[in-house]
């Protein structure tokens, strides 16, 4: 892991300087011939934890830590919300319930869940548009 993460690091240095930017995980992938997923696993594994406790701010009396600027996001709102999409998605047609899952939770292109399925790439689209219009519409 060390050994693909000091690589990765020399390899986004040198194609920063080379392209004036920094190289996307894929592209640094492909130039080391290695899934993007081990870039990013073998990246992630020589990070240095940092303690919760750590100071990030000090004016000589009241001391920021890392701790205070990690919030919970969760708050009746977001949980909320969150019954209220599932009941909504609840109230979809499988086949609906399907096309939803296959593109924003497996990634798929409206393509790929046409070929999927067994139906058109219009077809696709148009269910795909009326099931986030209930979705909306019961909002």
């Amino acid at each position: 892991m060390k050994d693909i993460a000091y690589k990765a690091m020399q390899l986004k240095e040198r194609m920063t300087s080379e392209k004036g930017r920094e190289p996307t995980v894929e592209e640094i992938a492909q130039e080391l011939n290695i899934p993007k997923e081990s870039v990013v696993l073998s990246l992630e594994a020589i990070v240095e934890p940092v303690s919760l406790y750590e100071p990030v701010f000090s004016d000589g009396s009241d001391t920021i830590y890392v701790m205070d600027q990690v919030g919970d996001k969760n708050d009746d709102n977001n949980w909320l919300d969150e019954i209220f999409l599932k009941e909504s998605i609840n109230n979809l047609g499988d086949r609906e319930k399907k096309i939803l899952s296959l593109r924003f939770i497996k990634g798929q292109t409206q393509m790929e869940v046409a070929n999927e399925i067994g139906i058109s790439q219009a077809q696709v689209s148009r269910l795909e548009k009326g099931a986030l219009d209930k979705i909306k519409e019961q909002a």
